[in-house]
């Protein structure tokens, strides 16, 4: 995983509440077993008219060439029903490093976690400050701050991360890369405990 410890962005608003992880990730693009091009399948059915490619639906956000950025912003209720860890991989293999919301799903919420997708959670109010930006405005997120700010109204609103998580997302580790960072402390204990 790559670290992450603030990015400033440009921002993509999905407006839509709800979204569960068949319309992030459509179960029939599951067949892949490495993380690795889920991205271009990211929204597939609310991307494309009849799946197909060069038919773009030009009213959906990902399609309008003013936006653009690493942080989505979606409305309340993001990552709900199945608990695919493929949608977590195609946000990340789209770009995505931080996506913003009023509410998680939690088992959404930990898969972008464990895949280097910071899911910041803020409140309804702030979401709808952010939602009223436009398209080239910028947001900042602080990882070790935790902080997140409308960089052109200077707003800010803190959020929570588990602190595992934190160390994680700040040294790029996965769950194998924290232990092995560890390794001295554990050679010295189990020295120790001779």
């Amino acid at each position: 995983m790559q670290s992450l410890q603030k990015i400033t962005s440009k921002l993509i608003p999905l407006r839509i509440e709800n979204v569960d992880t068949d319309q992030i990730i459509p179960a029939r693009f599951l067949k892949a077993t490495t993380k690795d091009g889920f991205g271009k399948n990211l929204f597939r059915d609310w991307r494309y008219e009849n799946d197909d490619e060069t038919k773009p639906k030009l009213d959906f956000v990902l399609n309008q060439k003013q936006y653009s950025g690493e942080i989505l912003v979606a409305a309340k209720n993001f990552g709900c029903g199945s608990s695919r860890e493929h949608a977590a991989w195609s946000i990340q293999d789209y770009g995505f490093k931080v996506v913003v919301s009023s509410f998680f799903a939690d088992i959404f919420k930990n898969n972008a976690l464990n895949n280097g997708v910071l899911p910041v959670t803020v409140s309804d109010a702030f979401l709808q400050q952010i939602f009223a930006q436009g398209a080239n405005d910028t947001l900042t997120v602080d990882l070790e701050a935790q902080t997140i700010t409308i960089d052109t109204t200077g707003a800010q609103e803190k959020f929570d991360i588990n602190s595992y998580k934190k160390t994680c997302m700040l040294n790029g580790y996965d769950d194998i890369d924290y232990l092995l960072n560890m390794k001295p402390e554990i050679e010295a204990y189990e020295k120790a405990s001779k």
